[in-house]
């Protein structure tokens, strides 16, 4: 946005009285508290630095409650690592050497499908393709914005044969996991859990990332807790844990030489990510709570004949990362989107989301649209997907665009939600400022 345009917005007389912020008002940026210049340098002068991720990948599964934890570069390292560990499981390949095309060719998903979230990560989807596989992206429920089981009973009736289950915890607010867990149980397929977004949620006491046959953890910059980048595969048995950190260690084994007898993947963890995370751990609770106050000032203010927050599920507890509003006006708002590009229509009584996020850009504020459902990516596009209607597949106008499912619960909550800034050092003051510009924009 041009700063010409931004002062057209700040002069509209709805925003009458709302000063501009004169530093940005963050979405969620990294927190480092107390992360000590000095602790980092000594990792260079210890010879024991490797002790540092051995440290964390124990605190971490102690916290959660698995048994152990394999300490990766990324959420897309872990997701990848726990795909290769379930088709090595279930279908007795892992390596990609040798599949049905031969050498090099295929990968240990080859032809096989896997039920993915729809309101998921690109990157825990990725894995899936890397590894020969095809993604069937599975609606989410409006109780929780999460994976619907009711949905995934649905799609497991039409593809019996699908023995591997990708669910996340969307934006730190917990799904219904334990169905979930049962649903995959009785048909016999393995859950991998990425509870990227939702550490230190939990659902009837029991951490997320402790459900599935696989965990996943993030600690990218934008998480609750960051050691700007890091992943964490969990798993309740040794050999899955040991085997992801041989893999990400490019599976070189033990010799006097190089040698390598497996694919292998530059995943590991460094031991500067690991210090920073491990520093940054003990504040853990003290971030959630910051995060849920954020969401409870917002839910405080809000109106719900006008917008709401997001569904907490019954039995959970959010770590509450990301709070995100949808627009509930009874007054229908005028948004298109295309691609790359949007416009909207300014009315009384209602407002776009993107007309809301443009607000927040002209006065420093930050925000963003809720998360592009994976089915509607131009990468995945012709991946099936399954709502509560059945298959898209199951209609001849599944290419148009103009077609509409019933009960496209992903579709629509890109459609009315946004972020809204909740960052741990949001003061009260800057926060009551973003809720009156909100609600100016229904003016």
């Amino acid at each position: 946005m041009t700063e010409p345009m931004a002062e057209c917005i700040r002069r509209e007389a709805r925003f009458k009285g709302i000063e501009r912020f004169d530093k940005k008002v963050p979405l969620a940026s990294p927190s480092l508290l107390g992360a000590g210049m000095d602790d980092i340098s000594k990792l260079f002068e210890s010879v024991a630095a490797e002790g540092e991720i051995h440290a964390l990948e124990k605190e971490i599964a102690e916290y959660i409650g698995v048994n152990y934890a394999a300490a990766l570069s990324s959420e897309t390292a872990a997701i990848h690592m726990a795909v290769k560990l379930a088709a090595e499981k279930i279908y007795g390949s892992a390596s990609g050497i040798s599949t049905p095309d031969g050498l090099g060719k295929g990968g240990a998903l080859y032809g096989r499908r896997v039920f993915c979230a729809d309101m998921i990560s690109a990157g825990a989807v990725y894995p899936v393709i890397y590894e020969g596989g095809e993604p069937i992206f599975v609606d989410i429920s409006p109780v929780d914005w999460c994976m619907d089981p009711e949905v995934l009973e649905i799609a497991f009736e039409r593809y019996p044969d699908v023995k591997i289950v990708i669910m996340t915890h969307l934006y730190g607010f917990p799904g219904q996991i334990k169905r979930i867990q049962e649903i995959c149980r009785e048909h016999r397929a393995l859950l991998i859990e990425d509870a990227a977004e939702s550490l230190g949620a939990s659902v009837d006491g029991k951490r997320t990332g402790s459900f599935g046959d696989y965990g996943v953890l993030s600690f990218d910059s934008d998480k609750i807790i960051t050691g700007l980048a890091g992943g964490m595969l969990l798993a309740n048995d040794r050999y899955s844990a040991e085997k992801a950190k041989k893999w990400a260690g490019r599976s070189a084994a033990a010799a006097p030489w190089s040698h390598f007898d497996e694919l292998g993947y530059d995943y590991g963890m460094s031991s500067i990510t690991a210090r920073l995370i491990r520093n940054q751990f003990k504040y853990l609770d003290e971030h959630i709570a910051k995060k849920r106050a954020v969401y409870e000032r917002y839910q405080k203010r809000f109106d719900d004949d006008l917008m709401l927050l997001n569904p907490i599920g019954e039995g959970t507890e959010p770590n509450y990362w990301i709070s995100c509003m949808t627009v509930e006006s009874s007054i229908a708002f005028r948004e298109t989107r295309s691609e790359r590009e949007y416009t909207y229509e300014s009315q009384h009584g209602t407002a776009a989301p993107m007309e809301i996020l443009d607000a927040f850009q002209a006065f420093h504020v930050e925000g963003k649209p809720i998360r592009k459902p994976m089915h509607m990516q131009p990468v995945f596009r012709n991946y099936e997907q399954i709502t509560l209607d059945g298959g898209r597949r199951t209609y001849e106008q599944f290419y148009m665009d103009s077609f509409l499912i019933r009960g496209n619960e992903s579709e629509a909550l890109f459609k009315r939600g946004l972020c809204l800034p909740c960052d741990v050092r949001m003061t009260e003051e800057e926060q009551e400022r973003v809720i009156d510009m909100v609600y100016a924009g229904f003016e």
